[in-house]
């Protein structure tokens, strides 16, 4: 049985320098793809001044936009919301939820963050899933905290030996922040550390330099992951996506 997995910062459908809309063009590259999970970081849930000023602005959600006709599951945390609207982290899938939650960790009001924990189940499997999208804060002490967080949350998961994804935006400026604060005992492991003993750097788009975005996992095993930094990701928004495909392993059922 195999997954895909994509994670990508759309920049709330906006070019890095916010000029240009562009979640049109998002929705085509992002389907050429075929995955199964999509990870989405700053989605707008709903913005009345855009709607107003944007002849092309979807009349559905950002997220509801880039899932239709193809990812026909979805859910959406909302992490900042402000007289005009809001915005998030959405997941969308091919697969049915059994469930998912948007867990807060916000250190600041003017800042808000969540863990989005989605879990699915691939027919056939018989195994249960968990799908984690996240966009972590920007200073240094609010990402350990997190971090910590995170851990904690996935403490119970990882016991219960069931499959675990972790991929978003994670703000880690310095490469290493993730590996201090990330409790090893999860065996969390990311997929271009994995195959290529380095992350990948998806930071600005128009000339990535930063290692902002990553995929970890657990319970899968990876059989490709790719940077998406050609030149037509590049003009849409500030970061490029990752992508990264995996199989199940094979277990001997009771």
């Amino acid at each position: 049985m195999q997954l895909s997995i994509l994670t990508y910062n759309i920049h709330k459908g906006f070019s890095s320098n916010n000029r240009r809309f562009v979640l049109h063009r998002m929705r085509e590259l992002i389907r050429t793809m075929d995955v199964d999970v999509v990870l989405l970081q700053e989605v707008q849930g709903e913005h009345h001044g855009h709607a107003a000023r944007i002849s092309d602005w979807p009349a559905a959600s950002q997220f509801e936009f880039l899932a239709d006709e193809v990812w026909p599951h979805y859910a959406y945390g909302k992490n900042a919301i402000a007289d005009v609207g809001h915005h998030g982290n959405a997941i969308l899938s091919k697969y049915p939820f059994q469930t998912w939650d948007n867990i807060n960790v916000s250190l600041f009001r003017q800042a808000s963050r969540s863990l989005l924990h989605g879990t699915i189940m691939l027919p056939g499997s018989g195994e249960r899933i968990h799908v984690l999208c996240l966009h972590l804060g920007l200073l240094g002490f609010e990402r350990k905290q997190q971090l910590r967080i995170l851990n904690q949350h996935l403490a119970g998961i990882v016991d219960s030996h069931e499959a675990v994804i972790v991929g978003g935006d994670f703000n880690d400026w310095t490469a290493s922040e993730v590996k201090r604060y990330l409790d090893p005992a999860l065996q969390l492991q990311e997929v271009f550390m994995k195959s290529q003993q380095r992350y990948a750097r998806t930071f600005p788009a128009r000339w990535p330099l930063l290692c902002m975005d990553r995929i970890y996992f657990n319970g899968l095993t990876l059989e490709s992951c790719e940077c998406l930094n050609g030149e037509g990701w590049r003009e849409l928004s500030d970061h490029v996506p990752l992508l990264a495909r995996f199989t199940l392993p094979q277990r001997t059922l009771p």
